[in-house]
């Protein structure tokens, strides 16, 4: 038998108490998710309470979605159905860390630029920038797979997780992975949770990978007048014996809007090592980007802060491509928008073929599906590439898939795991590919 509203707000408040539970309306606002606003937010400050959160919404049915620093919230389609937003902020413990090992726990609310100051006291980093900024929990970060300019270097999430403690819907708590790199048993789990937009579980601890810190960096940005020149040296550089930790690369949009006008395309290159290998690889850059036209200056570290900057449109795109096709997709997109009258900044990593872009402008999500989404699509897919939107005003999302499509075999794959891991279907229903 169903429990009444009025004694489940009693039973969520039992468990993570009164002044933790939000169920006020106007307050609830805040916590609207693409334009479905849920019945109650909960605080659990640990993995338990999130475990007793979770019983509690099985039993009952309700509809959960969990919550990181908010950074990744417009990912994936519209709820279908959302009842309890689970926010894991007070979960930001950092639970074990031995330098030696070059591993450290975390709960999951623990934001990037808190360990990031605990592991520098040691030399050490997690390579992980994504954009959205320090600012970003460990778990909205490995349940989105986020990552950014360093992933040219030390990969994604996914490759430095090497264990996840998650809750199954159920309210089960589960560890799955290694808690020592040289570990390889139960590597399928991590896998499998990192990237899954908290639809099979909730991601409350990671087990992660660290990395020394470089001992030297420098950074360059080229500028190129015509885009041609920019494609040339990138594939150059991508077939040449240096080797940059980041490659980012901007449209003449963000170009401007980081103070370099009159540009078609920039690219910001970073080095790190020692100092006379830094020095040494950046003079043979320079060399290499003068020969293909390219203008070439000296930059502080602080320039690559200025991602998320540059893309605060409401409309959000996220293109994968062959890495060096970056400077043609960058052309194509913003032909497609501006066919459409809209204005695109976009920062793509050119080194691995994923670009970001921010849209601004009106168009309905129907013109938008057919003469953007749609076609950007078909044109990707043989390259093995792929376009998501990954922020959108709700009123536009309900004329497309923000996932696009997935063929029948990997769809028939992932139901088997949803199935597996949330059989009653109530982790964020309906947000992910699919429709899962």
């Amino acid at each position: 038998m169903a429990v009444s509203s009025p004694a489940l707000s009693d039973a969520l408040a039992g468990i993570v108490g009164s002044g933790d539970l939000v169920d006020d309306a106007a307050a609830l606002d805040a916590h609207v998710v693409d334009g479905v606003r849920p019945r109650w937010v909960a605080r659990p400050a640990s993995a338990e309470e999130v475990s007793r959160l979770l019983a509690l919404a099985h039993a009952e049915r309700l509809a959960v979605s969990p919550r990181g620093s908010g950074s990744a919230l417009g990912l994936g389609n519209p709820p279908r159905r959302l009842d309890l937003v689970m926010d894991l902020a007070r979960l930001d413990a950092i639970t074990d860390y031995v330098p030696e090992d070059m591993v450290a726990s975390v709960e999951a609310g623990t934001s990037l630029a808190t360990l990031g100051r605990q592991l520098a006291k040691h030399g050490q980093m997690l390579a992980l920038d994504p954009l959205g900024g320090s600012s970003r929990s460990i778990g909205g970060v490995l349940a989105t797979n986020a990552s950014g300019p360093l992933r040219l270097r030390y990969g994604t999430a996914r490759d430095l997780a090497l264990g996840v403690r998650f809750v199954q819907a159920d309210g089960t708590i589960t560890w799955g992975g290694a808690k020592v790199v040289k570990s390889v048993t139960g590597y399928d789990v991590p896998k499998v949770m990192v990237g899954s937009l908290g639809t099979l579980g909730i991601i409350v601890g990671a087990t992660l990978r660290l990395h020394p810190l470089p001992a030297s960096r420098g950074s360059w940005l080229i500028a190129w007048n015509r885009a041609g020149g920019a494609e040339d040296f990138l594939a150059a550089l991508l077939a040449s014996s240096l080797e940059p930790d980041r490659l980012t690369m901007l449209n003449g949009e963000a170009s401007r809007a980081v103070g370099h006008p009159g540009r078609a395309v920039a690219l910001l290159v970073s080095f790190g090592s020692v100092d006379e290998a830094v020095s040494s690889q950046g003079e043979r850059m320079s060399r290499l980007a003068r020969t293909h036209g390219g203008e070439v200056q000296e930059l502080p570290a602080a320039a690559w802060e200025m991602g998320a900057s540059v893309l605060t449109g409401d409309l959000s795109l996220r293109l994968a491509s062959e890495p060096r096709r970056v400077v043609h997709w960058l052309e194509e997109l913003e032909k497609s928008a501006a066919a459409l009258g809209l204005g695109v900044s976009m920062v793509a990593q050119a080194g691995n073929g994923v670009t970001h872009a921010s849209l601004r402008g009106q168009v309905s999500g129907t013109l938008l599906d057919e003469r953007l989404l749609r076609p950007l699509r078909e044109r990707l897919g043989p390259e093995g590439g792929n376009l998501v939107v990954e922020r959108a005003p709700a009123s536009l999302k309900v004329s497309f898939d923000a996932w696009g499509p997935i063929s029948k075999d990997s769809l028939a794959i992932m139901s088997r795991l949803k199935m597996q891991f949330d059989p009653e279907g109530i982790l964020n229903l309906g947000r992910f590919v699919g429709g899962l």
